[in-house]
This record gives C-alpha cells, structure tokens and sequence, in this order.
C-alpha cells in the first residue's frame, strides 16, 4: 500500500511553510480569514503577554502625556490613540490566547485609571501654565474625577450583583473625545482649530452625567430586586 505524501512526518511542516509564505499546498492564495487565523495562532505561540501590552499602552500614554507638556499636541493625539489601542487589545488578547490572570485583568484596570489621569494631568497642566485657565483646569480636575467614578460606580454595582454598563462617557466614548481634543488642538497643525478645551468640557459635563445615571441605575436594579 502506498502512503499518502499528506501524511508524511513532514508534510505538517511543510504545509506550514506554505501558510506563512501566504500559499496552500496547491498553490493558491490563503483566503482573509485563513491568514487571520494563521496569524492569531503565531501571536498566540509567541512569548507575547497580556501584561507587556498593557505596560506598552502605559509608556505611550506617558509619552503623550510628555508630549501635552511640549505642546506638541498632533504627535500627543497620534501616540495616545495608539496607546488607547493597546489599552483595548490587551484584554481581547488575554481571552483569545488564554493567557490572562487574575492580576493581568487587575492590572489592566489600574493602568487604565492611571493612563487617563497622567495624560489629563499633563493637559491641566498646560492650560494652567500657557493658557493662565483656570476654568480650564477646573474642567479638567472634574474630567479626572468623573472618569474615576464611572469606573467606580461599575465595579462597586457589580460588587453588589448589579451589571452597570449605562451611561454616555464608557472609556471607549472619553477616549474618542479626548483624541479629537488633541489632534486638532490650537496649534497642532490641522488647520485652525482649537477643540482642545471644547473636549475637556464635554469631558467634564460627560463624565458628570454619566456617573448619575449609574447612580439612578443601581439604584433602581437594588429597589426591583428589593420588591421582587
């Protein structure tokens, strides 16, 4: 009986070669969902950690925050997105490749707090010293102290056995706002805008509203929960 050339010792080997040069063994092209797959699984192999991606996203925030204090507020706005990036990719990595912990997850949650605080501190700071604002950084401390509490308020609800997820400003909605803020702040290069203050306003008003309505919210869910 002759053998199957497929089921060779090497033909695993060989047909993996095949993948990562973009081909199957026929020679024709991996499909766009072939090649996500393929590379999902060599990002899984890889010594890649949830945690090196969240201190990644951590030194970028730095960097932006850095970059705030240097008025370079283009290249502030850039690296800040892409740090914000990583904040959302660490978690999704974690569940896909199996690698998260249970100080993974709390880690990511603490260095999401702490991202958001040192790139607002630095816009405080830049609005206290070149702008002479002090409504500005009035904003700003209320933009921190909101973003704290929309977090609190989840995590305390869930605490407790209620999910609490409403509200306008979640992370990905302040992330949105504060990039557009950045990026086409006075002085970016983006032509004339300054929308660097209107965004830590809505920050402001955003976070504040949003922390009532979880407020309401649990309250509510206590109150049915009580009756039922």
């Amino acid at each position: 009986m002759t053998s199957d050339p497929g089921d060779s010792p090497g033909s695993a080997t060989r047909e993996r070669r095949r993948a990562k040069g973009g081909r199957r063994r026929n020679g024709e092209p991996l499909t766009a969902a072939e090649v996500r797959s393929l590379a999902r699984d060599r990002l899984i192999e890889s010594r890649l950690t949830p945690n090196a991606i969240s201190m990644t996203g951590l030194v970028l925030n730095v960097a932006a925050a850095v970059l705030v204090t240097q008025r370079l507020f283009f290249l502030a706005g850039i690296t800040f997105i892409i740090g914000s990036v990583m904040d959302t990719l660490d978690g999704r990595y974690s569940r896909m490749s199996g690698k998260g912990t249970p100080f993974g997850a709390f880690l990511d949650s603490t260095l999401d707090r702490a991202e958001e605080g040192i790139v607002l501190a630095a816009i405080a700071a830049y609005f206290a010293k070149y702008k002479h604002d002090e409504w500005a950084v009035a904003a700003v401390v209320i933009a921190v102290v909101g973003s704290l509490l929309v977090s609190y308020t989840r995590a305390r609800a869930e605490a407790l056995g209620v999910e609490c997820k409403v509200g306008l400003a979640n992370r990905a909605v302040r992330v949105v706002i504060l990039s557009i803020g950045l990026v086409f702040a006075e002085g970016a290069s983006l032509g004339d805008f300054s929308l660097l203050k209107p965004a830590i306003y809505a920050m402001a008003v955003l976070t504040t509203v949003t922390v009532l309505q979880r407020v309401f919210h649990v309250r509510a869910e206590l109150n049915r929960t009580d009756a039922a």
